[in-house]
């Protein structure tokens, strides 16, 4: 089981200082800020996933995360030297980013230029062009009469995508693409994705990709992949886009899913409202100390009379005095606590985590972890503050998920492991 981690350009600078919390005035972001497989002695995926929606934006409402510069270095370079892989074992994949144009009424790109983008690229897989269906309804497969039951868009969107599916391998098959082309069914109950599968499976794909299934519960996508296990052929394989579970990872293999991408580890790092920090069978809440200047709400407040500057920054940096001589072994837990009390009641309010720090304080999980990020944070790894800080979580999440991965697994390829014991999620 293989695990593609899609880049958004989630990167860390490795001069940020969490003391003074500056950071090199030479720094240039592309040249010197660092992707999870810069940072750890083992990549924490087995390949990386890049959207042509991601990198050039849609046209529409979706703008791109690439400058101009980090477009045209991508196309120049490649995909490998872009991201600085060099001799490291991981593979990468193109997607065109069907969410990131998912209410415009047809897919921005054609299939023309998609595959181009790979070509340009260097990929070593190629998604074909899709169309994301809004919705799902596992009661339609009964419903009469049929398909015209279906809501009209929903048919629409499969068969624009199985329009451009067939020219995308008619085109990448006559200009003999070196990249592998996986084709990606989009559906909106088990029989229509099975109908999806079957038809790429009748144009030639070996890959194919299901897709639009993160809104669906695990229950609904073993459903489908169910129903298309039986009309799945020996040389054909399953890739998840977007979908991680890892709980019923073992029971998507038994249905054929060979592969799978998600963001969800780094995500949770600084979206969740508790799990944050990933760790050995469970997750803890990360410590919040939000910045007054990147707090919109703050300043708000702040600029309205609500709160007083003064008083706010010094409660904000005796949060982070408190919690550095705490992991020094220079203050107690209760101090800390009471610290991260006193400022919540002024950028919060609403909300008591005093009992979740303490436990978090008891624990102390940070100091319990191998990873390389933990060892060189110590507690500002567990502070839910800036980009420097929550970017860092999410990369350990990331050591974590995929060392539990490989615990189920084994190495794909037969890839060595460092120290794949006793970490769970």
């Amino acid at each position: 089981m293989k695990f593609f981690f899609p880049d958004s350009q989630d990167l860390v600078d490795p001069s940020f200082d969490f003391r003074t919390e500056t950071r090199s005035e030479s720094r240039i972001r592309q040249r010197d800020d660092q992707y999870p497989h810069e940072i750890f002695a083992a990549p924490p995926y087995d390949g990386i996933l890049v959207s042509k929606g991601i990198v050039d934006g849609t046209g529409g409402e979706s703008s791109g995360r690439y400058t101009v510069a980090q477009r045209h270095r991508l196309l120049r370079v490649g995909v490998r030297e872009f991201f600085r892989l060099g001799d490291i074992k991981l593979e990468t994949m193109g997607d065109c980013g069907a969410f990131s144009y998912v209410r415009e009424k047809r897919p921005p790109f054609s299939a023309r230029e998609v595959i181009d983008f790979y070509i340009q690229c260097g990929f070593d897989y190629g998604l074909s062009v899709d169309h994301v269906i809004l919705g799902y309804n596992a009661e339609l497969d009964a419903a009469l009469p049929g398909i015209e039951a279906v809501p009209e868009e929903w048919r629409e969107r499969q068969q624009i995508t199985f329009e451009l599916a067939e020219e995308f391998m008619r085109l990448s098959q006559g200009q003999a693409c070196r990249f592998t082309p996986v084709g990606i069914a989009q559906g909106w109950s088990p029989a229509s994705y099975a109908r999806a599968v079957e038809e790429l499976q009748n144009l030639g794909y070996r890959y194919v990709a299901m897709g639009g299934m993160v809104p669906l519960k695990s229950h609904e996508i073993l459903a489908c992949l169910q129903k298309v296990k039986p009309i799945l052929r020996p040389d054909v394989s399953v890739h998840l886009l977007g979908v991680t579970r890892l709980d019923r990872i073992e029971e998507f293999r038994r249905l054929g899913v060979v592969s799978f991408d998600s963001t969800s580890p780094l995500r949770q790092a600084f979206k969740d409202d508790k799990d944050n920090y990933y760790t050995a069978g469970r997750t803890y809440c990360a410590l919040r100390v939000p910045q007054i200047e990147g707090n919109a709400k703050m300043r708000n407040r702040i600029t309205a009379g609500e709160v007083n500057q003064t008083e706010a920054r010094r409660l904000e940096r005796g949060c982070i005095d408190a919690l550095e001589r705490f992991d020094q072994g220079e203050c107690q837990a209760e101090e800390v606590v009471s610290a991260l009390r006193a400022y919540e009641l002024v950028h919060d309010g609403r909300t008591d985590r005093s009992a979740t720090y303490a436990e978090i304080l008891r624990d102390l999980p940070w100091r319990a972890c191998p990873c390389e990020i933990c060892r060189r944070l110590g507690i500002h790894v567990m502070m839910f503050r800036g980009a420097e800080r929550n970017r860092r979580r999410g990369f350990h999440n990331l050591f974590v998920f995929y060392r539990r991965l490989r615990e189920i697994f084994g190495p794909p390829g037969g890839r060595s492991q460092k120290g794949l014991t006793n970490v769970a999620r």
